[in-house]
């Protein structure tokens, strides 16, 4: 039973970074299918990491969404728009990989 609020969290980190990078596509909300892509994937992640919350724990699942959602954007940010990723932003990858997994453990 718990796996089925892990995968709601999951999903919520998807949701999250599919409107993160609407985000960057909609130049400002100027591009209108792109802005609707940031209103439905930040509206379905909240939902997903709602649903998540009525059984995991705050801070565990907070910063497993931010922490997980900000390396997968990273490695959209380089994949997709060719944003440079240096020594220090591998670093804190690692950092935040880290910091996650002792969340979890613990």
């Amino acid at each position: 039973m718990l796996v089925v609020f892990y995968l709601f969290l999951a999903g919520a980190i998807v949701f999250e970074v599919f409107g993160a990078t609407m985000l960057k596509l909609s130049h400002g909300f100027t591009k209108f299918m792109p802005a609707i892509g940031v209103i439905v994937g930040y509206t379905i992640a909240f939902y997903l990491l709602s649903k998540a919350l009525e059984v995991l724990p705050l801070g565990l699942a907070y910063a497993t969404w931010s922490g997980v959602g900000t390396i997968l954007t990273v490695i959209i940010g380089a994949l997709l728009f060719k944003e440079k990723v240096n020594r220090y932003a591998i670093l804190g990858v690692a950092i935040l990989i880290a910091g996650i997994v002792m969340l979890n453990l613990s």
